[in-house]
């Protein structure tokens, strides 16, 4: 299995509809084809924040894993919306610094037409206290890690 896949597989992304399209070296990209599910207006095509958000989130943490070969939790995003999303959205995510022990990721978000609808910065845990939590039960880290050494 990919990481690429592995994002693919989260059970979040799958319900939204999302796809991780490319994934390494610090670096991913991600869809999401708009829903009337999708919509903060029941009148027309608006995505709600919450769904730029997730796409954000999904993005980065990709990008993160990729460079950290860990399960790297969400610590802090930031985003500015810059224009309402009537399109189907595209992120864009690139590590800016990884550090020991967070990372820092930076996101850029268009539409179909190419607006720019969102830029978002966040940080991810990627290291510290080891052993089971929330986030790694049931994850073979050492296959993580193999997927981003491939």
């Amino acid at each position: 299995m990919s990481l690429q896949s592995m994002f693919n597989d989260i059970p979040f992304v799958k319900r939204l509809g999302m796809e991780i399209t490319a994934v390494e070296d610090g670096a991913a990209v991600g869809e999401l084809p708009l829903q009337d599910s999708h919509s903060s207006n029941p009148e027309s095509m608006i995505a709600h924040g919450g769904v730029t958000y997730s796409l954000v989130d999904t993005v980065g943490g990709a990008a993160v894993v990729s460079q950290s070969g860990t399960v790297s939790p969400t610590v802090d995003m930031r985003i500015d919306y810059l224009a309402p999303a009537t399109a189907d959205l595209r992120a864009e995510a690139e590590v800016v610094r990884n550090g020991g022990s967070v990372a820092v990721v930076d996101v850029e978000v268009y539409d179909a037409d190419d607006h720019h609808i969102a830029s978002a910065r966040g940080t991810y845990k990627t290291d510290g206290e080891r052993g089971e939590s929330p986030w790694t039960k049931g994850v073979d880290e050492s296959a993580v890690k193999q997927l981003t050494d491939d």
